[in-house]
């Protein structure tokens, strides 16, 4: 009993030490993230942007990041893509910055969000100081920014793709039918192939000839972009690609795609001659995340609100990386009420997703803008129901190279009645009280009557949409008509039909917001507003575990198992307003 009592009253001791000990820790902690040290960027500074790393759309509060200064004394902020544009910016008035130097090794951006950095890289061009690229491995997507830089490097055993633009569908129709399971699908728009995966074995014609279009266009404007920057004609940069001439890193070299064939430690000597340093003396790199933590963006209050929506449109809904329908409606409700909020620049980097909550978002912000103006801004995607969410603006801005449109609905009721009777050998039987109390039921096949429900919504949701576009860019019922169909579009063609008005970034919208507003000063106050930041890390460390190990393991086929996991949520029978699918251009 007497050993009990001493362990039990050690342990208890313990305990008690732990838990102050834990307070404490826990408070100085706190205290540091509120008074974070001043970081400095150093003379003869070179900015360090690695490609490979994506830029959200939001700058992201990361919690670990956070604790860096409480543990080992360092402290780098995420920027997202209009902070580092921005920083760019900066950096070519900053007298501590010499240079910009890109790791090209992979672009983890979209080609919009591309063209953004590399607009911001051109004006940086202006102020005289150097831009070098350097790649072991140069993709097109990377090269399309690296070819921006004054110095475009390749290691002499590497590799350069420049074998002209690809996409690639998988459908799973096959799969389907072995399984048993029948794809109950309703769709209006001919070129609504969100649903293609699930009802066919291949491209349908219209499917070919939207890609085909589209893609065309986007290749063009790389080759453009790319004829610009190193002064060879676009037909002959198409010859390069179509004749398979840039085979090894020396036909890079030979056909003026990149400067020289070099090792890293020559290309860092470069850098070195370029700053006049000598012997040992070391080149002051600067990431781009460290530049950002020396020279921040505060956000909290200004007369212009920037509202994010990046991700899949939902109903309800809360977590990152989704437009929950409930959040942004408060959101912007907050903004509208808000008199110090004089214009909002909305910033649309979706594929879309449900035609509900894509209808609750579109009405909040046809009342917001009776008493503001009302500028989007359209990222990498904006279609379908993210262009549902855009078409009543006062004006909307989208890059080359933005993909929208896909104005057209679906619904997806999966009978796996089969899967389940001969798979499994599972039944199922019950009670109703009217013809209609299951319907949607997936144990069984639809009737011919609620199949006639079904596409009745779809067709009447669809017209809703279509409505929208017709009195939000003032366009003929007859016109809208011609140009939906659930057709992608790029922005250049979009600009042609009157669905946007504008080509150019998020600092062109919010320099047209400032000037409906007549705002002489504008500041910009970032939404949504970031969630608790430990909420967040507990709440996404078992997915983002998880996403990584999938990632590891599946390598280059991740791509496959996203698609099969996003197709098996459009599965609901709710009605979508979204992208045919992932647009992954290889």
């Amino acid at each position: 009993m007497r050993s009990f009592l001493k362990f039990f009253l050690a342990s208890f001791v313990a305990l008690v030490v732990f838990s102050i000990l834990a307070f404490f820790f826990m408070i100085m902690v706190f205290a540091r993230l509120g008074t974070p040290a001043k970081v400095v960027t150093g003379a003869n500074a070179v900015v360090v942007i690695d490609l490979s790393n994506p830029l959200r759309e939001q700058r992201m509060e990361d919690p670990i990041r956070d604790l860096m200064p409480f543990i080992s004394g360092e402290a780098d902020q995420e920027p997202g893509l209009f902070d580092a544009v921005r920083l760019i910016r900066n950096a070519a008035k900053d007298d501590n910055v010499k240079g910009i130097y890109l790791k090209a090794d992979g672009n983890a951006n979209g080609y919009a969000a591309s063209e953004e950095i590399r607009r911001a890289i051109a004006d940086f061009k202006k102020s005289k100081k150097f831009v070098y690229a350097y790649a072991e491995t140069l993709t097109q997507n990377a090269y399309y920014l690296a070819s921006a830089a004054d110095k475009v490097y390749l290691h002499p055993k590497g590799m350069m793709d420049f074998s002209g633009f690809s996409m690639t569908m998988m459908y799973l129709k096959g799969t389907l039918e072995k399984l048993e399971i029948q794809p109950q699908i309703f769709y209006n728009g001919k070129f609504k192939s969100a649903t293609e995966p699930l009802r066919e074995t291949k491209m349908t014609e219209a499917n070919r000839i939207q890609t085909t279009a589209f893609l065309g266009e986007l290749y063009a404007d790389f080759l453009l972009r790319v004829s610009e920057a190193r002064k060879i004609d676009t037909a002959t940069l198409h010859r390069y690609a179509n004749e398979g001439l840039i085979m090894e890193p020396s036909d890079a070299e030979k056909y003026k795609l990149v400067d020289a064939l070099k090792y890293n430690d020559q290309v860092m000597d470069d850098i070195k001659r370029r700053l006049s340093l000598t012997g040992d003396e070391k080149v002051n790199f600067v990431s781009l995340n460290r530049y950002f933590t020396a020279n921040p963006f505060y956000e909290s209050s200004g007369n212009i609100a920037l509202i994010y929506a990046d991700g899949n449109i939902v109903t309800g809904g809360d977590g990152e990386n989704i437009i929950s329908s409930d959040d942004y409606v408060k959101t912007i409700r907050e903004v509208r009420q808000d008199k110090d909020i004089k214009a909002i620049v909305f910033r649309v980097n979706s594929p879309g997703g449900s035609a509900l909550a894509s209808e609750s978002i579109w009405r909040e912000l046809s009342l917001a803008r009776k008493t503001k103006p009302v500028v989007v801004s359209m990222g990498n995607y904006a279609a379908s129901g993210g262009y549902y969410i855009s078409c009543m603006a006062d004006s909307i801005f989208a890059e080359p190279n933005t993909l929208t449109g896909s104005i057209g609905v679906f619904a997806i009721v999966p009978n796996m009645q089969g899967f389940f009777n001969n798979k499994l050998g599972i039944t199922f039987d019950g009670v109703k009280t009217g013809e209609f109390a299951d319907a949607g039921n997936t144990t069984r096949p639809l009737t011919e009557k609620e199949k006639a429900l079904f596409q009745r919504s779809v067709d009447t949701i669809y017209a809703t949409f279509k409505q929208r576009v017709v009195e939000g860019r003032k366009l003929s019922q007859a016109v809208v008509d011609s140009i939906s169909q659930g057709r992608v579009w790029t922005g250049v063609q979009a600009q042609k039909m009157g669905l946007v008005d504008r080509l150019g970034g998020i600092q062109a919208a919010v320099d047209c917001a400032a000037k409906m507003a007549n705002i002489p000063e504008p500041e910009i106050a970032a939404y949504p507003r970031p969630k608790n930041k430990l909420e967040l890390f507990l709440k996404g460390v078992g997915d983002n575990a998880r996403a990584d190990m999938l990632k590891k393991e599946l390598g280059a086929d991740y791509k496959f198992y996203q698609t099969v996991k996003q197709l098996r949520a459009l599965t609901t029978g709710e009605v979508q307003a979204k992208l045919p699918y992932d647009m992954v251009i290889e």
